[in-house]
């Protein structure tokens, strides 16, 4: 019984850091999207003005 337990901790561990993983994919893609859009902003206003 106590091993049962421990496979089912274990699982659990593995799901969480499985959402954690994907959360942080999340964070980075949409930090670099912010970043893009801040460096976009800042290449509009050069002296060509493109």
């Amino acid at each position: 019984m106590p091993e049962t337990a421990i496979r089912a901790a274990r699982r659990i561990r593995r799901a969480a850091r499985a959402a954690d993983s994907a959360a942080r994919q999340t964070d980075r893609a949409n930090a670099a999207a912010a970043l893009q859009r801040a460096l976009d902003r800042r290449d509009n206003g050069g002296v060509t003005g493109h």
